[in-house]
């Protein structure tokens, strides 16, 4: 067998030499390949990126096989040998098996599938290597002919050596897809993959894959070009050679079984494997030859999924990256609905249509409102009583203020939602959120407007106790008494609906310049400039808090639909330190800055 990759003296390689400066090291790599297992499976990449689904059946297959086989074989380096039979439909692996052991341990059949659960045949006092919690866990051990996918049949058998055992495992292109997810992983758990196919399946594209596989984890593998004619070998058997030499398997030793009739007990004619078994059993003779063959498959395993770790970590962080571009792009499109609310809300905007009509209704116009045109702090009291207004005629001008307040919102708040969902809708991942959302997100949601009418309500009853608090010493003035809690509380709704950068301080262009100031002149002849100015700030803040509120509300559809996945900035890092401080350990370097410890 070739030992492809690093050599010993340049890479770190298990020992069964039991001295305590090669267990310490075993230790550590075992607590790093823990780590580097529990980073993985920690690794999150839900969003429909291009080439994420074989991101995540890489990152399975690589978990799969740190639990399957790289962990329990680095903590059992003394365990026998684990030969893995495996290949195509019909390529007579279960027949091979049966007739490398000389009895019949399997059942092989002509219905397809044929192999439906793996057989492993092992000697009797190797036993103890294959209990629960050794190899494959998670399959139910049995001692009786199953068809449980579900279950590994254990058969000892004095015929297998001592240090050597064979797993008979399902087709790897089987027509259930259980047998061959089964398939891949068994094969990833072996040390020695016996591959088995034929003269007519040999060029297929299936087994070829997973040879592929095979050469780039640089595990050992040998072939058996199965069922071939005789006066077919040289040919088949030269084409199949230049076939695995380019694809860097050109050391695996390749092996020919002619097409041969079984006997009743369903076995080759025993010279017809003679040299297959003569060749395992001399592997199983030779400690030194065993343990070659594991540590080639074992560090080309701890190789590649440490290798490939990065190519995760890079795609978790693309999984960041768009996360983070999904939530900057719904947070803009609700940030760009608070700021549009704040700036019509404050610039005069609200003060027009029924709102005007209704303040001009309470206030009157005409005199009044040309007199501000000149000096007015001496018409104080003078534009108090020139107010014609009744209790019921404020009522009128908190209701407009009410329903123009509610219109504006709401109609920011649809404007947000469709931006975006037009933003989330130009990238697929996006999409695919938008289609799993289980509501329609280009929308204010059911409860907003409900929301937004108690809130404004909320605000209003909130400047009116603003106005009554900052009124306690004053309600048996005249001046209070002319205009009343409600009076005054519209008229500090008026002047915050104009207050964009300090009160008014003079006769501005336009109505709601004029409206406005008004609303100033009124309440100043109440409460002085000075508790005006911290009235109206205090108004305007809180009116922007409440807003907030709910636009947030709004915007946290989306927001938390993108922390519902999971994605962590941190994910990459901990992947590459993990990865890295088994290399570390490989290569017997001391660890890199920042990589984990165990």
């Amino acid at each position: 067998m070739n030992n492809r990759g690093a050599s010993p003296t340049q890479e770190w390689l298990p020992t069964d030499s039991g001295d305590a400066a090669s267990i310490g090291d075993q230790t550590r790599m075992v607590t790093a390949l823990v780590q580097l297992r529990s980073a993985l499976q920690e690794a999150t990449l839900p969003l429909e990126l291009p080439g994420v689904a074989d991101l995540r059946t890489s990152q399975s297959e690589m978990v799969a096989q740190l639990e399957d086989y790289v962990i329990p074989r680095l903590m059992t380096i003394d365990a026998p040998l684990l030969v893995v039979v495996g290949g195509s439909t019909g390529a007579g692996k279960s027949t091979l098996v049966n007739s490398l052991v000389g009895q019949r341990v399997t059942a092989p059949g002509v219905l397809r599938p044929t192999t439906r659960s793996p057989v492993l045949v092992h000697n009797p006092a190797d036993a103890s290597w294959f209990g629960q919690d050794r190899l494959l866990p998670e399959l139910e051990r049995v001692e009786r002919s199953t068809n449980d996918p579900g279950a590994l049949q254990l058969v000892a058998s004095d015929e297998i050596p001592p240090g050597l055992a064979v797993l008979d495992a399902p087709d790897i292109d089987s027509v259930e897809e259980r047998n061959r997810t089964l398939a891949a992983q068994l094969l990833a758990a072996g040390d020695l993959w016996l591959f088995v196919t034929s003269a007519a399946r040999y060029a297929d594209q299936v087994p070829w894959d997973f040879l592929r596989q095979a050469a780039e984890r640089s595990a050992a593998v040998a072939i058996v070009l199965d069922r071939t004619p005789e006066d077919a070998v040289q040919t088949v058997s030269t084409h199949l050679s230049r076939m695995l030499a380019s694809r860097g398997l050109k050391d695996s030793p390749l092996f020919t079984v002619t097409e041969g009739t079984v006997n009743d007990d369903g076995l080759l004619p025993a010279q017809d494997v003679a040299q297959i078994r003569s060749w395992l059993l001399t592997l199983a003779a030779d400690a030194e030859a065993r343990q070659s063959v594991v540590k080639q498959t074992l560090t080309g395993a701890i190789r590649n999924i440490s290798r490939h770790t990065h190519v995760i970590a890079d795609g978790a962080a693309e999984q960041h990256k768009v996360a983070a571009q999904l939530r900057a792009d719904a947070k803009s499109a609700y940030d760009r609905a608070n700021q549009s609310i704040a700036s019509a809300s404050a610039d005069g905007t609200l003060l027009r249509g029924e709102v005007l009509a209704r303040w001009q209704e309470f206030v009157g116009t005409g005199e009044l409102l040309r007199s501000l045109e000149t000096r007015v702090g001496w018409l104080r009291d003078r534009i108090v009583g020139a107010v014609r207004g009744k209790p019921q005629q404020a009522e009128r001008v908190t209701v407009a203020v009410e329903s123009g307040l509610q219109t504006l919102i709401l109609e920011h708040a649809e404007a947000a939602a469709e931006r975006a969902e037009a933003s989330w809708q130009s990238l697929a991942p996006g999409k695919a959120l938008l289609a799993d959302a289980g509501e329609d997100l280009g929308r204010a949601s059911r409860t907003f407007r409900v929301r937004a009418e108690r809130a404004v309500r909320e605000w209003q009853q909130d400047v009116l106790n603003m106005v009554r608090t900052e009124g306690a010493d004053k309600r048996t003035t005249a001046r209070f008494m002319a205009l009343g809690v409600n009076g005054l509380g519209v008229a500090l709704m008026i002047v915050v609906f104009a207050h964009t950068g300090g009160l008014l301080i003079g006769a501005e262009a336009g109505v709601a310049g004029g409206t406005a100031l008004l609303g100033q002149k009124l309440l100043e002849a109440v409460f002085g400039d000075q508790a005006v100015r911290s009235l109206a700030e205090r108004a305007r803040k809180d009116l922007e808090v409440r807003v907030r509120a709910l636009i947030d509300s709004e915007s946290s559809r989306y927001l938390e639909l993108v922390d519902s996945l999971g994605i962590s900035e941190t994910t990459p890092d901990q992947l590459r330190d993990a990865s890295r401080r088994v290399d570390d350990l490989r290569f017997g370097t001391q660890p890199t800055p920042g990589a984990l410890t165990p």
